[in-house]
């Protein structure tokens, strides 16, 4: 019985993605305001296996003050996952991995070596919703020279964005990726999210699709969203540039 069926009663065939790595979740329990438990954890990626995903890299959130994670607490929850993913049978890659919000914990974690990269050597970075960090530029160029691959999480929600968009092409120039969440096309984030991803696709400048999945709702919500006729035109065009199975 699919995930669908089981928890929503639906019996549609779901439409699959065109990749099959998801680099931006938040399925790692009880480590952030992501998913509580091990079980939540599993349907979360039962979902994923629907979709056509078949390796995770689970990216909690590492933030100042709400999220003090370390390679220690994030590595615990980890293992602790692998073993209920092996026990339930789930066919599912897995990679540790974190979303680093730039703020003085980062710095500080930064600065020890104490970061966990995606394979690859890939970074997700995570701006505040309030404003871009001041020095940006710099870091970016710093972690390039020490040999990050450096992912700018979901750009299109930052708000101070959407009316200066020639500072994507800034950024994007200078090296940063950009990481879009298909919950932005749904409307989830609002409007001015939704716009703003869809410029992104219309432009070419979508590198990386991340579910940013917390819980279950939202895997529903994304599933509906790849049945849907507006997707099936999308996705014809964002398979010409997202690169999610070449991370690996």
């Amino acid at each position: 019985m699919s995930i669908l069926t089981r928890i929503f009663g639906s019996k549609k065939e779901q439409v699959k993605l065109f990749y099959n790595t998801d680099i931006h979740c938040h399925i790692l329990p009880g480590v952030d305001h992501g998913s509580r438990s091990i079980e939540q954890s599993l349907d979360m990626l039962r979902a994923e296996q629907e979709m056509g995903i078949s390796r995770v890299i689970l990216t909690s959130h590492v933030t100042a003050v709400t999220f003090e994670n370390t390679r220690e607490t994030l590595m615990d929850a980890f293992l602790k996952l692998k073993d209920a993913v092996t026990d339930a049978g789930l066919e599912m890659d897995l990679y540790l991995s974190a979303e680093y919000r730039m703020d003085e914990y980062f710095d500080k974690e930064y600065a020890a070596d104490h970061l966990i990269p995606m394979p690859g050597n890939h970074i997700l970075l995570e701006n505040s919703f309030q404003q871009e960090l001041m020095n940006l530029n710099d870091l970016l160029f710093d972690m390039q020279v020490k040999g990050y691959k450096t992912i700018l999480a979901h750009p299109e929600r930052y708000t101070y964005y959407s009316r200066r968009r020639k500072r994507y092409e800034e950024l994007h120039n200078a090296g940063a990726r950009f990481q879009i969440n298909i919950l932005s096309f749904t409307g989830y984030f609002g409007e001015e999210a939704r716009e703003s991803a869809l410029w992104f696709a219309k432009n070419g400048m979508i590198d990386y699709l991340g579910s940013d999945m917390h819980n279950v709702k939202h895997a529903h919500i994304i599933m509906d969203y790849l049945n849907s006729k507006e997707w099936k035109k999308l996705s014809r065009d964002l398979e010409q540039t997202v690169k999610n199975d070449l991370i690996i």
